[in-house]
């Protein structure tokens, strides 16, 4: 199957069947990518989730536009993209029109408390699949934690939450780099000793 065809229907059908927000389409964009089409590894995935939730916008045509970049380029995100957003873009012209006349109907009430329910399981499901690529030191996990605690029971704004990992990342990186600098010039000053010693 041509690419950008494969491309267009694996947005599309995740476009179509993601109830609850774009974090809800985690899960199954984890199935797609690394099960179906074995386009990233766990690991790789992890990190395209990353940076796709912590730029501005829709974490589903943010997936869209990454994926589809990495996959095809230029064509590729904007195929991708149009195939995420279509489903939704023609359902809500339709649910526009009859809106007013299905707002307290019992069944429609009912049939969408129980697709945020599904969508709530699909998120907690993908936490926990991931949660292994993701959390690999106890760096990791301070900074999930201490996240989780801001977000939820502090109640800071999810921007602030980014900024502020996003700036503690790239000093613990530029402190472990120096570490290794450090260490790296150690060893070749004790060898250049040991070699004139001999």
């Amino acid at each position: 199957m041509n690419e950008l065809l494969e491309l267009f229907l694996v947005f599309f059908k995740l476009g179509a069947f993601t109830i609850g927000g774009g974090i809800a389409m985690i899960p199954l964009l984890q199935n797609a990518m690394i099960n179906d089409k074995k386009w990233f590894t766990k690991d790789e995935f992890v990190d395209v989730v990353a940076v796709c939730q912590s730029l501005p916008g829709i974490i589903a045509i943010n997936m869209a536009t990454f994926v589809g970049y990495k996959r095809k380029g230029l064509i590729g995100s904007v195929v991708a993209t149009i195939g995420v957003t279509m489903p939704s873009f023609v359902l809500i012209l339709i649910i526009a029109k009859g809106i007013a006349s299905l707002g307290d109907n019992a069944v429609v009430l009912g049939a969408m408390a129980a697709l945020r329910a599904a969508a709530l399981g699909m998120v907690v499901a993908a936490i926990i699949q991931l949660a292994p690529a993701a959390i690999k030191n106890k760096w990791a996990l301070i900074a999930a934690l201490l996240s989780f605690v801001l977000i939820a029971v502090l109640n800071v704004n999810t921007a602030y939450v980014i900024l502020l990992f996003i700036v503690l990342g790239i000093a613990s990186a530029m402190v472990g780099s120096k570490k290794a600098m450090s260490a790296a010039e150690d060893n070749a000053s004790g060898s250049d000793e040991g070699g004139e010693d001999k």
